[in-house]
């Protein structure tokens, strides 16, 4: 028996990293204004650290849809699999052409040349990794990942494609 609120609970859960850093920014301007020598110092790069620490966390808790809908989303070693009640599949980080968000369900759409399109949905257990996934894509801007999560349009929206790769080609001596 728990004296929290289910909701208050996730909502505590979905916010942790950003209380933590609130945590951290608190114990060093403690430090900052009662400290002497070297523990104010200390105060000041803890500040700057929770700041950091802190708009990282207010990304990922804007990312998080929470948990319990269909399917788990496993990603390890730069590959994201999803197994879900109808279907799924697995697609490598370094191999996706282009990311989707299609407002009906809601789910993620992963390209990959050669291979179907991987469905995953927003609410899937596991789908907070992604974020982390995603910002390793290169030029991918979170900001406006996470406003069109926020704000999905009528149809799907592509949200990052890769630039093609410039081909190698034969050179003569």
């Amino acid at each position: 028996m728990s004296l929290v609120r289910p909701g208050a609970s996730d909502t505590l859960r979905r916010w942790r990293e950003v209380l933590v850093a609130l945590g951290l920014a608190a114990l060093g301007l403690w430090w900052t204004l009662s400290g002497s020598g070297l523990l104010r110092w200390i105060g000041w790069a803890l500040i700057l650290a929770a700041a950091a620490l802190g708009l990282s966390a207010l990304q990922r808790a804007r990312f998080r849809r929470g948990a319990g809908g269909p399917g788990v989303v496993v990603v390890d070693e730069g590959l994201i699999a999803y197994l879900g009640p109808h279907g799924g599949g697995a697609v490598a980080l370094s191999e996706i052409t282009a990311l989707a968000l299609d407002p009906e369900g809601p789910h993620w759409v992963l390209s990959q040349p050669g291979q179907p399109d991987l469905h995953v949905p927003l609410d899937a257990e596991g789908a907070e990794t992604l974020f982390d996934a995603f910002a390793a894509l290169p030029g991918l801007r979170t900001e406006q990942m996470l406003a069109r999560m926020r704000r999905p349009g009528p149809a799907p929206e592509t949200i990052w494609q890769r630039h093609p790769r410039p081909t190698s080609r034969p050179r003569l001596h």
